[in-house]
């Protein structure tokens, strides 16, 4: 008797299966009906339905990986933000169609289900979607990797805008559970803290160290897929949370203690109840303190656990794991792995640390002395005592080399130590990551230029090997196929779709610059993303928004140094020109502002507020009507960003010279046809380059002329009774124009006049009101902006985070891409 071949519905890829699935879990997974169901329960009906098609792939993938002995990357980030997934999921499946026609055929409208999904803001801003973009890239390159995060209970809070001001609200990502992921209640870990280490001999007279006497808490898996472009690879994003070894204190509760039987478990699983907000400056914090470990020792056990299964010598370890910290956060994981090889498995020294500096990498995101954590030696003296004993010894032998080579130089060793001196001795994470691994990176051209001359000389100098650049990329999966899927199919109409997998083939779409049928679609194209936008400001602001004006978007982390303020004062300008002039030739603008400022950031919040009020004044002047726009948009989220970018006509890329990394919102918005306005900063330094000096504005002082300000002094006082316009719009902020508390917005102006302008607002501030001034005239001529537009978008390829991930692979971690 033969056997017949049985289809699975729940693998189908066609209407018909998908269609069949979504009803079948809607009635027997989650017991509803046409008549009883949400649109809740119709968008997990979906999800589970996509899951179906990835379980598979997934569990094929990482028994591929098992069998082949392969070597894995992993990538620890505290931080993904990876937005919402069910778009994602579907374009990398391959079948967004096929879903949308099934959905429609259940009487499910796709855009109704999409927007029920709630972003997963596990991320403050550019760190964590670059985590999350950089997840797509390795499954999509066939990379072995996994990624280890926290599964915060609230995520980035959610912004509310209460009469101009910011106000915080929980966000509740979690309210109703997260379809996406799986619970591994199986694949659990004890994380100690607190306790003493203990010194001791051991049989042959060595000296080695217990951690005894240990608070645990337990680190649960979560598990969520991640697919690649239609290669059936499917790779994992892992999330620990905290949880409690003992549920209750039985001795409490039976005494009447209710409180305090369940007060440990409350604490313990506060670890992963809250994402900590990107503040001003680092400030060191117990519970951060706590998580960072907590995603350390989890994840360590977990990776040493799955390289056990197939190797028993742990000389191999480098041979078949690499460890890349996303920024100093996880750098624990330096002497985390050193306690692990020397105390647990009895290793040398030296052989130890060899080991362990082969296996690490770190990846430096900053050029903000301010912002790099230093712990106080006395909080990890009480939450980790043997892992402060370890870095000492790791630090004790580091300078004892150093002196060996560069002699009794003690400004440079003081420099060089990764425990700083002083009453109050701090541990430069920074430091411990640049000592412990292999491979440091900087994120873009010019970051990593600046690190290796400047943030992190002496060590350079003295490891000049281990010092490398990966200019950081975006996945175009999400920027352009999902996000902007005209363009993308206009794209691949005339080129094919290669280019989703291999971005430079976009230059191809570059002879098309003087195809007038072409041309006409690509604006057309904008001109609907634009039309798009509108209709969210008015559904959400109730404003009507001119899709003939000017879009003009600056969209970050509100922060001084990324100069919202400096696109504020523009704005304020361009009011007062057109007050004074209404009869000007102005080009209509629209400006849309959206970004969240950390809640200990008073002065980022008061930026909030001063942008608000100038909306507020210029919104409802109908002198100004039809000729500009102002505008703040609440709650920034990767959902957000999907329509805003492909809606730009410009840019804001604003950053003081030396100040932003890299920067991957440039490269978003040139992909999606805007042309860029912004200062030699960050990435921005490399979109000139590969777009051409002609295709972009440029304006305003170079790191040069800022450290020439830095050396020989700057008043901004100067500035400001040099340019009547400059001192119209201070005083106008500082008098009352935009508020009727004058005193509001002093802090701002102080920070400007009197506290030394320190990011360069007032310095800048006419270079780049010329410069939108040459902006303003090109976009008069429509053909001539929408050709650089397209040679923007044509000519990006290079910041792909699939090219980001190949040089990782093949620069530090040493792994194949199977792509």
């Amino acid at each position: 008797m033969t056997k017949k071949n049985i289809i699975n519905p729940r693998n189908g890829m066609d209407v018909d299966s998908f269609r069949e699935d979504i009803k079948q879990h809607l009635r027997y997974t989650l017991a509803k009906d046409e008549y009883s169901s949400t649109d809740w329960d119709s968008y997990r009906s979906v999800v589970l339905s996509v899951m179906d098609r990835l379980h598979d792939r997934w569990i094929n993938t990482q028994q591929s990986y098992y069998k082949n002995d392969d070597k894995r990357v992993y990538y620890l980030s505290m931080e993904y933000l990876i937005g919402r997934l069910l778009d994602n999921m579907l374009v990398n499946l391959g079948m967004q169609d096929v879903a949308a026609e099934a959905m429609q055929e259940v009487g499910l409208d796709y855009d109704k289900i999409r927007n029920a999904e709630w972003d997963a803001g596990l991320g403050n801003g550019g760190l964590g979607r670059l985590a999350a973009c950089f997840l797509d890239s390795m499954a999509t390159l066939g990379i072995p990797a996994i990624g280890y995060g926290i599964r915060y209970d609230f995520g980035i809070f959610y912004q509310q805008i209460e009469d101009g001001y910011q106000i915080e609200k929980p966000d509740l990502w979690l309210r109703y559970d997260n379809p996406w992921d799986i619970v591994r209640p199986k694949i659990q870990y004890n994380v100690p803290f607190y306790g003493k280490s203990h010194a001791y001999h051991d049989e042959s007279g060595d000296l080695r160290f217990n951690w005894d006497d240990t608070h645990d808490v337990l680190a649960v898996a979560y598990d969520t897929p991640i697919p690649g472009y239609k290669n059936e690879v499917v790779n994992n994003l892992r999330l620990w949370k905290a949880s409690s070894s003992s549920s209750i204190d039985l001795k409490s509760f039976n005494q009447g203690q209710y409180i305090d039987a369940v007060r440990d478990t409350q604490l313990n699983e506060n670890i992963s109840r809250v994402l900590y907000p990107n503040d001003k400056m680092f400030v060191g914090q117990e519970l951060r303190l706590k998580q960072e470990f907590f995603l350390v020792a989890a994840s360590m056990q977990d990776i040493l656990r799955r390289f056990k299964k197939t190797n028993d010598d742990w000389r191999k370890l480098p041979e078949k794991v690499a460890i890349q910290c996303n920024d100093t956060h996880p750098n624990l994981a330096i002497p985390e792995l050193m306690r692990f090889l020397v105390d647990e498995e009895g290793l040398e020294w030296d052989l130890a640390w060899d080991i362990t500096v082969k296996t690490m990498a770190y990846t430096n995101h900053t050029l903000l002395p301010e912002a790099l954590e230093k712990w106080p030696v006395s909080l990890l003296r009480n939450l980790l005592p043997r892992h402060l004993q370890i870095i000492y010894e790791i630090n004790r032998r580091f300078l004892q080399s150093v002196q060996a080579e560069i002699g009794d130089d003690r400004g440079k060793i003081s420099r060089l130590s990764i425990v700083g001196e002083g009453e109050n001795p701090v541990v430069h994470m920074a430091s411990l990551g640049i000592v412990g691994s292999h491979k440091i990176n900087g994120v873009a051209a010019m970051h990593s230029d600046l690190i290796q001359k400047n943030l992190f000389r002496d060590f350079h100098e003295l490891y000049p090997d281990r010092f490398t650049n990966k200019t950081n990329g975006i996945t175009p999966r999400r920027w352009l196929r999902q996000c902007n899927r005209e363009l993308a199919d206009l794209i691949t109409d005339k080129i094919g779709e290669g280019w989703v997998t291999d971005l430079d083939q976009l230059k191809k779409i570059e002879k098309f610059a003087d195809d007038k049928s072409f041309m006409k679609k690509f604006a057309k194209i904008k001109q609907n993303n634009k039309q798009k936008m509108a209709d969210y400001i008015e559904d959400k602001r109730g404003i009507k928004i001119d899709t003939g004006s000017m879009f003009d978007i600056q969209i970050k982390r509100i922060h001084e140094y990324k100069r919202q303020l400096m696109l504020t004062l523009y704005a304020i300008t361009r009011y007062n020109q057109i007050k004074a002039n209404p009869d000007m030739d102005a080009v209509p603008r629209t400006i849309l502002v959206a970004g969240k400022a950390a809640p200990g950031y008073t002065l980022a919040k008061l930026f909030i507020k001063l942008m608000n009020d100038v909306g507020k004044k210029i919104n409802s002047d109908p002198e100004v009507n039809g000729k500009l726009k102002f505008l703040f948009l609440e709650n920034y989220s990767v959902t957000l960003a999907e329509k805003m970018i492909p809606s730009a006509n410009l840019s804001e890329q604003i950053s003081t010279a030396g100040f932003e990394a890299s920067g991957t919102g440039n490269m978003k918005f040139a992909l999606n046809g805007a042309l860029t306005i912004g200062t030699l900063d960050g990435a921005n330094v490399e979109i000139k380059e590969e777009v051409g000096d002609e295709n972009i504005f440029i304006f305003g002082n170079t790191v040069d002329d800022v450290d020439h300000f830095r050396r020989e002094g700057y008043n901004p006082w100067d500035y400001y009774n040099g340019n009547n316009d400059l001192k119209q719009v201070i005083d106008q902020i500082r008098d009352g124009f935009f508020n009727e508390d004058r005193g509001l917005f002093e802090p701002i102006i102080d920070s400007l006049l009197n506290k030394g302008d320190y990011f360069l607002v007032l310095a800048d501030y006419e270079a780049y009101v010329n410069e939108q001034a040459k902006v303003d005239e090109l976009f008069k001529d429509q053909e001539k902006w929408n050709r650089m537009a397209l040679l923007n978008t044509a000519r990006v390829g290079k910041f792909s985070s699939d090219r980001t991930i190949r040089d990782y692979a093949e620069e530090i971690w040493d792994v194949k891409v199977k792509k």
